[in-house]
Order: structure tokens, then C-alpha cells, then sequence
């Protein structure tokens, strides 16, 4: 009975991290044409810097020591979130906010391979298989080559790259690192880099309307990062892993209602299919890892 209780509980917090952190991205894109990126990643990120820092206060993450290896990965964790970063809400201010979102339900595909290859992780033929078919679906939804072909979805395929590396480095951290503190220390290097990257494109002059916007975006994601820690200690990943996918039908939902947007039938299938795979992948991944007991979530 436990156990049910747990899966629903991180069933929940998986949707409400999913929720949160589609939710954030929709203010984001709201504003596009109207603020630079750079400015948009440093105003969100002081607003994500403050939330954090109080959180990991009264967390006690502030009094956990933190080796040098483990500060170097985290570095170049966050190097890797800069560059998603970038890359994201380039995408977001040029695609339709469902069409980005189905491209990085990739995500958990690349993931599985790369361990593959470069971590030496077993991988069967049926997962293999469905990598395989699960990036079918991605070529579904870019069409390379074809007169629907937007250069701009290139960069959501470059995130799910650069999130790969950022997850397969999280697996170097030792147990003992908070949680709060990776977050932390790639949320103040992320708007850094923003805050650097800034001055070279024109400010504008925020209004009472961009401000709510951005100190909106930041709460929710926010919102997600302690979902997501959340989610990563409560039920088994077999069960809760799948309701990531609660991403996607939030973004076609705030695509249409909000900014009008509607994905093609190609879209559409594509969608469906990385969408299968990767709840596939995610299902066999946790039934090999059984005997090695308890394997991190990847939230996001």
C-alpha cells in the first residue's frame, strides 16, 4: 500500500515539474520580440538566483562541504546549461512552442544511447530499437531537406545534445552533494554569462507587464527544480518516469489557447512517437537496473 502511495505521490510531482517548468518557458516566449534573450536569461535568472539561494538556506545545503572534483563537474554542468539555455529560448522566440517541447521528448532516447556509448551501459536490442524508431519521430518533426524544414529547429536538437552531456556529468557527482546546491551554482553561472552576453545587445526598458512576466517565469521554475528533486526520492521510476511527458500536452495546450499555435499531422505523429519511445525506453531502462538497485530520475 506504501508503495502505491509513493507512486501516485511522485506521479503528481512529476506533472506538477513538468507543468512548472512548460509554464516558465510559455512566459519566456511571450516575450519574445520585445526583449533581448540575453536580457531575459539575466532579469529571470537574478528573480531564480534569490528563490534559490533562500530555499538552499534553510535547506542546510549551504553547510554541506563540496569537494573540488565534485565543484569542476558541477562547472561544467552548468557550462552545458548555458548553452542549452542560449539555444532553447533562441528556439522558443522563433518555433512553435509544442514543436520545441516534442523535439526534447528526445531527451530520455539520447540519454540511453549515450550511456551506451560512452558509459559502457548495457542496452538491448529493444531499446535499441526504439531509439532508433524514437529519433524516426524527431526527423518526422524537423524534415531536413524538405520545403517545411525551419532552420530554428535545429537548436532544439542541439539542446537535447547538450542536456545529454549535462545529465551524463551529473552522474560523476558524489552522493553527498545537495540537490539545491547544483541548482544554485548553475542557476548564478547561467545569468552570469546572461548578465556578460548582455551588454552586447540593446537594453530595453522593462514595464510593469515584462517584469510580471519574467518574475512570473522565474517562480515557476523554481517550481520545477524542487518538483523535480522531489520527484527523483519518491516512487519507482518505471511508474513515475512516463508523466514527463505531461510536458508536451501542456505546451500543445498553451500553444493553441495563448499564442494560437497547432501542430501539423507530421508534427502530430512525430510527436506520438518519441512520446512511445521514450516511456518504452524508460520502462525497459528501470527492469535492467533492478538488480542494481535505485536509479536517479532525469526530471527534465
Amino acid at each position: 500500500m506504501a508503495g502505491n502511495s509513493n507512486n501516485m505521490r511522485g506521479a503528481f510531482l512529476m506533472m506538477a515539474a513538468m507543468i512548472a517548468f512548460t509554464v516558465n518557458d510559455a512566459f519566456v516566449k511571450a516575450l519574445a520580440g520585445q526583449v533581448g534573450l540575453f536580457q531575459v536569461v539575466f532579469v529571470r535568472g537574478i528573480a531564480t538566483c534569490i528563490l534559490l539561494t533562500i530555499f538552499a538556506w534553510f535547506s542546510g545545503a549551504f553547510s554541506r562541504r563540496v569537494s573540488l572534483k565534485d565543484w569542476i563537474i558541477i562547472g561544467l554542468r552548468a557550462a552545458s546549461e548555458v548553452a542549452a539555455a542560449v539555444m532553447f529560448i533562441t528556439a522558443l522566440f522563433h518555433m512553435p512552442f509544442a514543436s520545441v517541447s516534442a523535439i526534447l521528448q528526445a531527451l530520455p532516447l539520447a540519454v540511453t544511447l549515450a550511456g551506451a556509448l560512452f558509459l559502457g551501459e548495457k542496452v538491448g536490442w529493444r531499446r535499441m530499437l526504439a531509439i532508433v524508431v524514437g529519433f524516426s519521430g524527431v526527423l518526422l518533426i524537423v524534415r531536413p531537406g524538405t520545403s517545411s524544414f525551419d532552420a530554428y529547429s535545429i537548436y532544439p536538437v542541439l539542446v537535447v545534445v547538450v542536456v545529454t552531456f549535462r545529465d551524463l556529468s551529473a552522474r560523476r557527482l558524489s552522493g553527498n552533494v545537495p540537490s539545491m546546491t547544483v541548482a544554485l551554482a548553475t542557476a548564478v553561472i547561467v545569468t552570469a554569462f546572461a548578465g556578460i552576453a548582455s551588454l552586447r545587445e540593446p537594453w530595453v526598458t522593462l514595464d510593469s507587464h515584462s517584469y510580471s512576466l519574467l518574475g512570473l517565469a522565474a517562480v515557476f521554475v523554481v517550481g520545477g527544480y524542487l518538483f523535480s528533486v522531489m520527484t527523483m526520492r519518491t516512487g519507482e521510476i518505471s511508474f513515475v518516469a512516463p508523466f514527463r511527458y505531461t510536458s508536451l500536452l501542456v505546451a500543445m495546450a498553451l500553444g493553441f489557447f495563448i499564442f494560437d499555435e497547432w501542430p501539423d499531422t507530421l508534427t502530430l505523429i512525430g510527436s506520438g512517437i518519441v512520446v512511445a519511445t521514450g516511456a518504452f525506453t524508460l520502462y525497459r531502462e528501470h527492469n535492467a537496473s533492478r538488480r542494481k538497485g535505485p536509479v536517479p530520475l532525469r526530471a527534465r
